[in-house]
């Protein structure tokens, strides 16, 4: 396992197999690790000034991942041009992608600027209303359940109150089911800050599609917001540009309730990384578990 930022030097063969698969050559004069919470990531630079970005894939994805289910978001991304142009995809999940010249990866500070906010926003309205059914689920409350087989078989311990905070969450589905404001359409699903690439001409883009699927579309706004750490006036700034109108308060509620949903998926997520990745992800799962009962607290108080 490598969990540095250093070559893994096990990886070498495939890179090379990769592009030249991908383009044809693979003299690279250059290359570098990237960023990745689970996937290695490089990026190649070759001799004519060309750019290529691979991406090996992590050590138990595949128990999470459906490969061919990626690869029809991320093709649909890139044909509205919110990722770069894919070159080649593997049945593992190892692929090739044009590199975004100038790029600069997102944080969550660089998230808050106003101009920031408004791209996102923009970004995530192309996607959610593109009107593409891409038949690739994101089933959160299967996925969960998916996740707790993961976790008991693996035999990694669950928080001590974990069955009353998930009676919670789904009494909160069941009233926002209720009303009706959850449709399903196209989702990155997955929009962490280091997701979010912008480029040398002030061109923001949206990457990585392991997660992609049909949901609500309002998941993507509440995982941007907890992602970026936005605070009240950020979420009302982002939600009114993204909602194209000032948002009425079961607008706002809305949002809050994705939130919950967010942080309850990823922490079982998280603990299903554990035997791979240790106490990190031990410790990501904690986090999150605690925003989730906060926001807990804060929409039952509404």
């Amino acid at each position: 396992m490598c969990m540095s930022k250093k070559i893994c030097t096990g990886d070498l063969p495939r890179i090379h197999a990769l592009l030249r698969q991908a383009v044809g050559k693979s003299d690279y004069t250059d290359l570098r690790r990237m960023g990745g919470l689970t996937n290695r990531t490089y990026r190649a630079d070759f001799p004519d000034g060309t750019k290529y970005v691979i991406r090996i894939p992590g050590e138990g994805t595949e128990e999470m991942i459906v490969r061919a289910d990626e690869r029809i978001s991320t093709e649909l991304a890139c044909s509205l041009g919110i990722d770069t142009p894919l070159l080649c995809f593997d049945d593992d999940g190892a692929k090739v992608s044009e590199f975004i010249h100038g790029a600069v990866t997102m944080s969550s500070e660089t998230m808050k600027e106003p101009h920031r906010i408004e791209q996102a926003a923009a970004l995530l309205r192309i996607l959610h209303n593109c009107g593409e059914d891409t038949g690739v689920p994101f089933e959160v409350f299967d996925m969960a359940r998916s996740y707790e087989s993961i976790i008991k078989s693996k035999n990694v311990p669950m928080f001590g109150d974990y069955s009353d905070t998930k009676a919670t969450v789904m009494d909160i589905k069941r009233e926002l089911d209720a009303q009706g404001m959850s449709g399903k359409v196209p989702c990155h699903n997955d929009p962490l800050c280091e997701n979010w690439v912008v480029s040398d001409t002030d061109r923001l883009y949206l990457i990585d599609w392991e997660y992609a699927g049909m949901n609500d579309g309002m998941w993507d706004v509440a995982a941007v917001s907890i992602e970026a750490g936005y605070g009240r006036t950020d979420d009302e700034r982002f939600l009114a540009a993204y909602l194209d109108h000032t948002p009425s308060d079961a607008e706002r509620k809305h949002l809050l309730a994705s939130k919950i949903y967010v942080d309850y998926l990823w922490t079982l997520w998280a603990k299903t990384r554990v035997p791979y990745d240790g106490q990190s992800m031990e410790e990501w799962a904690a986090m999150r578990y605690a925003r989730l009962k906060a926001n807990i607290a804060e929409l039952s108080a509404l």
